[in-house]
Order: structure tokens, then sequence, then C-alpha cells
């Protein structure tokens, strides 16, 4: 009997067991490998933060149950295909599948794992899938004076992709000065938010915080943008816009990853944007973000301090036997 990671109410996980069918033509049946805890999406879901108008759009693609809980969550799914069409039998694929020790989805559904690309690293596609939208999204030029703010997974995946835009001068800029690392590691630079170079022509905001958003705008030069990957949940965000935000004509871009960005919606579909983020992740400067990794069966005990803040982490592995 496989099983499953459910929250059964906010704040309280479990694993229930699950029976998974056989496939059916056009269908692939997986065996997990390895899943990805995302800390601050899942983190919200954990703690029953999502609001009750933002249900829907919130689902994940395989998503069982409803918010608050039961739910079935999670989308960083990694995983052998055992059963299926011959040209993925065998194959190491991602899918954006909650953590679950077997299932069955349509071929289509998974995203097979480029040689190049380690199983274990592979539960980052998500992950840097919206990192590419973001980037696509915020247009960045060369020479751009460009600041990240907000050190999870998102915004690190962000730094990373940008670390060698021509000319740019990135900064990864957090609260947690343990993040200077992990700016190293990908090729950045770093700063507190007190610290942060301003006069940036570019920021992508990624802290879901208020206090991060209002640093973001203080950032910008005149005619500066800021994009906001954060997505807050039930949380309100209050904005200084009284100060310099119309004398400096800034602008606030929203960015999210569920539609692919307009920039490049006529020529890259969804699974173009997919099997970009993969080939990205050869790039060894990515198992920067997993900072670390808890048997399967541990994960109802894992979830409480991950999501509380006590287990700092950017993306937790999970490892199935």
């Amino acid at each position: 009997m496989h099983q499953a990671f459910w929250l059964r109410a906010p704040g309280q996980g479990e694993l229930r067991p699950v029976e998974v069918p056989a496939p059916g033509d056009g269908e692939v049946l997986v065996r997990t490998r390895y899943s990805g805890v995302s800390r601050g999406t899942e983190a919200l879901v954990f703690r029953g933060q999502v609001p009750e108008n933002q249900h829907e759009v919130m689902r994940a693609p395989f998503q069982e149950g409803d918010f608050p809980g039961p739910v079935k969550y999670g989308y960083l799914n990694v995983g052998v295909v055992e059963q299926g069409p011959d040209h993925l039998r065998g194959r190491t694929v991602f899918c954006l599948y909650p953590h679950q020790t077997a299932y069955v989805v349509p071929a289509d559904a998974v995203t097979p794992v480029p040689d190049a690309v380690p199983p274990e690293r592979a539960i980052l596609a998500g992950t840097v899938e919206t990192a590419v939208n973001a980037v696509w999204d915020a247009e960045p030029k060369i020479g751009d004076r460009i600041a990240v703010v907000g050190g999870g997974m998102v915004g690190c995946s962000v730094a990373a992709i940008l670390a060698g835009f021509p000319g740019a001068r990135v900064q990864l800029v957090d609260a947690d000065p343990a993040r200077a690392s992990v700016a190293e590691a990908l090729g950045v630079g770093f700063a507190t938010p007190d610290e942060a170079e301003g006069e940036c022509d570019l920021v992508i905001h990624a802290s879901t915080t208020e206090a991060g958003l209002v640093r973001s705008l203080e950032l910008l030069t005149t005619d500066g943008v800021v994009v906001e990957l954060s997505w807050y949940g039930d949380k309100r965000v209050s904005l200084p816009l009284g100060e310099f935000f119309h004398s400096r004509r800034l602008t606030i871009r929203g960015s999210q990853v569920g539609v692919v960005s307009p920039a490049r919606r006529t020529r890259n579909s969804y699974a173009d944007r997919m099997a970009l983020a993969m080939e990205l992740l050869a790039d060894a400067r990515f198992d920067a973000l997993i900072t670390g990794e808890s048997p399967f069966g541990d994960l109802p005990a894992v979830l409480p301090p991950l999501a509380g803040g006590d287990l700092p982490s950017l993306c937790h592995r999970i490892t199935y036997d």
C-alpha cells in the first residue's frame, strides 16, 4: 500500500494510505524518489492562511481535498516511470504532484529530467520555472542595476538566473546574514536591507513581507520597476505611495507562474517554459538552494518547524525508499 501526506487541518499533517491504480492508455505510473517542500507557499497552506477567495486559484494541479483542509498539496516531485509509453518507461521525470510514494498521471503531465540534471536537484524545477517567468516579466536590460529582495527559494532562483546577465549588477537582499553564503554560491552580491545599494533600475521582490516591498520601492531609481513575486495569503500590505512613488514615476508589476509571461506567450508554451527550467538546472550552483533533507516518513513532524520558521530552510528535500 502506498502513502500520501495530507494536511488534516491547519498545523496538523499525517500520512494516509492510498491506492494507486494501474495506468491506462496515455498514462504513466511514477514511483517517487524525491519531493521538495516549497517553504513559502506550503507554509501558508500548512498554517491555513489561503484566503477563501483564492481557494480555487491556489489549487495545485493534482491537489485533492480543499483548503484549509483536509487537503493533499504539493508540486515538487521527481520519480521514475515504472509503467507507461515506451519513450518514458524507466525515465526520471518531474511532475507537479504532492508528496506521495507513487502515483498515476497523464503522460503529458511529466517532464523528463535531462541526463545532465541530477534527480535530487530536479525537485527545484517548479521553482526555477517560476523564476524564468519572473525574469521574462521583468525584462532586464544590459547593464541594469538589479536587486532581488528576499532570499527564499524563488528569490535565489531569480538571482541565479540573473547572475550572468551582461553588464548587470545583481545583489541579493535579505534580512538573514546567513543568506550571504548562498549569494556567494550563486555568484551574486549580498546585502542586508539597510546596506543594499540603491539607484536600481529593477527590483524583484520575493520576501513576502510588507517591509520588503517598501524597501524595494526605496531602492529604485527614477522610472524604476518592482516585479512583485510574493504571495501574501490572507495578509494585507500597506505602502507609502504618498512619498516618492509618483515623483520618481515608479512601477509595481505583478508576476505569477499560473500564466506564461505576455512577453513570451505567443511563442512559448508551459511545456517550453518547464523544459527551459530543466536545462538551467544542469548548473550545480542551484544545489545551494537545497538546505535540508528528511525521509518521507518524517514529513508530518518536519513540516511544523518548517512552516513556523524554527527549522530554517530554502528547499527541504524529502527522500523516498
